[in-house]
């Protein structure tokens, strides 16, 4: 049955299923592969069950779905033993275990594989790339339902891998962050360890025929790392991994669809768009994520550097109003161009700190140009106390030359609490004045102005 659009239910429904519980599959124990920093692994076991593959079909002469997952299945699972027994006893890191592991296998089973092409008929492109879009020709008959085989059959690994975190979730959380801490509680971390990368082999296996070595292998890693980008709370980034995942599956068939359509061209792999999809969602993630996006790390990089130029532009006009009081003859007009020159600022970023500062009550412009109201006053006397607290402190405990002190002080001075100054005036003895010889406001200074 299809519709208006020509989608046909019955073909692309099962795709988009197949690739669903492929992306849920796999994101799901790949959300710990990449806690561990072991992103590749399914990436090593994916290309290194091709012996397995070639072995259970030289063995059986036939290509049905059991024998060979099992030949695969258990060289996913020694691909995984091994990795973790050259990482061990080789004292070698993970990334080189990996590639020593399955560069070996991957070989031996290419191997295999020429060495029985005249007899065997394995199509080694299958088993690297998939053939998602001809899922829906390969079913079974299930509660009177004609079902894909590989639908049923990554809906059992899903509901496994499932039932595995759910059951031991306290263990692979605490095993993902401290192993050492794990086994001093007696949680035996080998064993968590072993039975993840046996279900990380398990879906790597099922996966291959239908979905290919690129699908899965994105979905296990994609999905996962574009969570953490949203997300610190495990519970939410399993959950978060497993909608992107969907997402990913959804969009790329679609994509792969309508996109080359619309340039005239055939439609393309499902299971490559699906991938790509799953990229392209990661790189939104990263982009525009609500904590670690690039957007809002720029964001707060330039409020920190509005708000510290904010601070020094009081910090100056506090300072010149003190050298008024002494020298009034001296006075000069304090305008943007002069706080500009002197803090080596921009004439936007100036023009902002003033505009918001007046806004808020902390400056007022007139003739004479800009000055501290008393809010601005009170965050004023903060700073240069902080300042010079900090410029005498530097000089009786840290030892410095007093003409070396200023931009120490002047980096720490926007970062020092209340807590800080007490402490750093205690420390000091309770200085009147700081190494240059000017006045350290006191600290009720800004009680009484509030």
């Amino acid at each position: 049955m299809s519709d208006d659009t020509g989608w046909l239910w019955a073909l692309d429904g099962w795709i988009i299923a197949a690739g669903v519980l492929c992306a849920i599959a796999s994101s799901l124990v790949g959300n710990f592969l990449v806690l561990r920093r072991m992103s590749m692994l399914g990436d090593a076991v994916s290309h290194a069950v091709l012996p397995g593959l070639a072995a259970a079909f030289l063995i059986t002469g036939s290509r049905h779905s059991l024998p060979m997952f099992v030949g695969a299945a258990i060289v996913g699972v020694l691909t995984a033993l091994l990795t973790q027994w050259i990482r061990s006893f080789g004292k070698v890191d993970e990334g080189a275990s990996m590639g020593v592991v399955f560069t070996t296998l991957f070989a031996l089973g290419l191997v295999m594989i020429v060495r029985a092409a005249d007899t065997v008929d394995l199509d080694p492109g299958c088993v690297l790339y998939g053939a998602i879009e001809f899922t829906p020709l390969d079913t079974i008959r299930w509660l009177g339902v004609d079902v894909p085989r590989v639908v049923i059959t990554l809906g059992i690994v899903s509901l496994l891998n499932l039932t595995f975190i759910l059951v031991a979730y306290k263990e692979l959380k605490l095993t993902s962050f401290d192993p050492s801490l794990a086994d001093t509680m007696g949680l035996r971390s080998s064993w968590v360890h072993y039975t993840l990368m046996t279900l990380v082999a398990i879906t790597a296996v099922a996966s291959f025929e239908s979905v290919g070595n690129i699908l899965v292998v994105a979905m296990m890693v994609v999905p996962a790392a574009a969570a953490s980008l949203l997300t610190d709370r495990l519970p939410w980034l399993i959950v978060t991994s497993a909608i992107i995942g969907t997402l990913s599956a959804i969009l790329g068939h679609l994509a792969a669809i309508h996109v080359p359509a619309a340039f005239g061209f055939a439609s393309t792999s499902t299971a490559g768009m699906m991938a790509l999809a799953a990229g392209s969602l990661f790189l939104l993630a990263m982009v525009f994520g609500p904590k670690n996006g690039l957007v809002i790390q720029a964001v707060r990089r330039q409020h920190l550097a509005l708000s510290i130029l904010g601070d020094d532009v009081i910090a100056y006009i506090y300072r010149d109003e003190e050298k008024q009081s002494v020298a009034p003859e001296h006075a000069t007009p304090v305008s943007r161009q002069w706080l500009q020159k002197r803090l080596l600022a921009t004439t936007g970023a100036t023009s902002v700190v003033l505009w918001w500062y007046r806004a808020t009550g902390r400056l007022e412009k007139s003739q004479l140009g800009y000055r501290l109201t008393d809010k601005g006053r009170r965050s004023a006397v903060l700073l240069v106390r902080s300042h010079r607290l900090w410029e005498q402190y530097l000089v009786d405990q840290a030892g410095m030359a007093s003409d070396r002190i200023h931009g120490q002080a002047e980096r720490l001075e926007h970062f020092t609490t209340r807590d800080v100054r007490n402490k750093l005036e205690r420390e000091t003895e309770f200085p009147q004045s700081d190494p240059h010889g000017s006045p350290i406001p006191a600290e009720r200074e800004s009680d009484r102005q509030g």
